[in-house]
């Protein structure tokens, strides 16, 4: 049995992760309840082999826990989860944006521009698939840019644990976060890096309050 929700590949654990991530998010897998490794396979018509993996991923980033002779269920999402994750994104997105504007090219920043420029096209047109993939490779690119990689190794795994496919039906964001990417690139295109930290920082800072109360209306957070 085949599934919509895997673009492509679903042999891939991080296909399954990512499945199991949003259905936490959208409040599909409440709190305490066991994600059952044979019963998601046969519901993604995968082996166990990925979905194990995936769960073992998801027990890594604090989304499940494993329980002896019981498996794997699903732990509370907290408001001090949302705002940690948040914190250090903004801590070290800042970071990035910094150094990222002390090198960027032309030929980058064409590419950011253009990057922004459909993720406002996926916005408008409500395609919120299409923007949670440009929105993440806007922050790539710039992640790219600053050349640091393992900073940017770092940036990648604490975003593992934030719901990007959640912002773009929060009301308000997408308005909001385009303003704020236009600012990040106005900073870039200057080469300030202050300008370029301050707005990066104060971008991922900003997603934390609307998440935690999207959350709480949905029931994901008590």
């Amino acid at each position: 049995m085949s599934t919509p929700e895997f673009a492509a590949r679903p042999q891939l654990a991080e296909d399954v992760a990512r499945i199991v991530r949003r259905r936490i998010f959208d409040g599909t897998y409440a709190a305490g309840m066991y994600v059952r490794l044979d019963q998601l396979a046969a519901g993604l018509g995968v082996s166990v082999t990925p979905v194990r993996e995936a769960l073992f991923e998801l027990k890594a980033e604090g989304l499940l826990e494993q329980q002896p002779r019981r498996g794997f269920v699903v732990r509370p999402v907290t408001t001090r989860d949302v705002t940690d994750v948040s914190d250090v994104q903004a801590h070290i997105g800042g970071e990035l944006a910094a150094r990222a504007a002390a090198g960027i090219s032309d030929s980058q920043l064409r590419e950011l521009n253009r990057i922004q420029d459909d993720l406002e096209a996926a916005y408008a047109a409500d395609d919120g698939e299409a923007a949670v993939r440009l929105n993440h490779e806007f922050h790539r690119a710039i992640n790219v840019a600053a050349d640091s990689p393992k900073l940017a190794q770092l940036m990648s795994q604490i975003t593992r644990s934030a719901p990007e496919s959640v912002f773009p039906t929060i009301d308000g964001w997408p308005d909001k976060s385009n303003d704020h990417h236009r600012r990040v690139l106005d900073a870039l295109a200057r080469h300030d890096q202050t300008l370029a930290r301050t707005a990066m920082a104060e971008h991922l800072a900003a997603g934390a309050t609307p998440l935690i109360e999207h959350l709480t209306r949905r029931g994901v957070i008590g």
